[in-house]
């Protein structure tokens, strides 16, 4: 008998393809932006803080793995329609962050067009690997990251507007509401997956909860580094994971951390 929370599942079929075309309809109304037309490129602040310009090349970077996000998950839940659309949806709007973050690194003159060729070269030399053994897993993960990625934007933002750079601070702000939609949706389907089987839900979440760490930065060259800026800005780090993502989470879900600790040893 096929397990309620599976991707061919009848009842997670028609739940989550509602869902996406609430999501689908709702991004066509109000959230889809023009990297053209919405950003003021003409106030690049090029004499932006290095610091600042080295954590969003790294951001870029995450980014530009973007091929293996879709063709390393997409046969975990192929059969379902509105969670591989969604997918599809999802890796567009991926695609116009990177393209924003790379866009602002060469206009500031903060990067150069060899210095940008020489990133993606190396990158290219890696392959990133889904964090999760499911599909379920996965969507639970894409859950937590989008919280996550949101909450480094928003915090990226709050420096950027600091030390001022009015086309930066917009390519933030477009690219937060963006992660922000994008997590309310995986927590709309984790939601569905407590109603369908409450049980194996709960033991998905402990998991990534309890290993969560942000994609394919520690990929990247420089990793270590890296990691630190993003700490020593005060953007993302363990304080910041537990207090804004992981209670969080597990209060707007309706779950109480004990519940993740009485897990029965078979299912942990």
């Amino acid at each position: 008998m096929t397990s309620p929370t599976q991707p061919d599942s009848p009842a997670l079929r028609t739940g989550l393809y509602r869902l996406y075309r609430e999501f689908f309809d709702r991004a066509e109304r109000k959230r889809r932006w023009s990297l053209e037309d919405d950003i003021p490129w003409d106030q690049v602040n090029r004499s932006m803080d290095p610091s600042v310009a080295d954590v969003v090349e790294s951001f870029c970077a995450v980014e530009l793995f973007l091929p293996d996000y879709i063709t390393k998950a997409f046969p975990l839940f192929r059969v379902n329609r509105g969670w591989s659309w969604f997918h599809a949806n999802w890796g567009y709007e991926e695609s116009k962050h990177s393209l924003a973050l790379g866009d602002w690194l060469l206009r500031s003159g903060l990067r150069s067009e060899e210095q940008m060729a020489d990133l993606e070269n190396h990158l290219f030399d890696h392959e990133w690997e889904v964090p999760q053994d499911s599909a379920q897993g996965v969507l639970i993960y894409g859950m937590v990251q989008e919280l996550a990625t949101w909450l480094n934007y928003r915090n990226l933002r709050q420096k950027v507007d600091e030390r001022g750079d009015p086309a930066l601070s917009r390519i933030l702000e477009l690219i937060a509401v963006d992660e922000r939609a994008h997590h309310a949706f995986y927590r709309r389907i984790v939601e569905l997956f407590l109603e369908l089987d409450r049980p194996a839900t709960l033991e998905q979440l402990r998991r990534v909860l309890h290993g969560f760490a942000m994609p394919a930065l520690h990929m990247l060259a420089d990793s270590r580094q890296r990691i630190a800026a993003v700490r020593s800005l005060g953007i993302f780090n363990d304080d910041i994971y537990y207090r804004e993502v992981y209670r969080p989470i597990l209060e707007t879900l309706g779950v109480e951390r004990r519940e993740l600790r009485s897990l029965p040893l078979a299912v942990r």
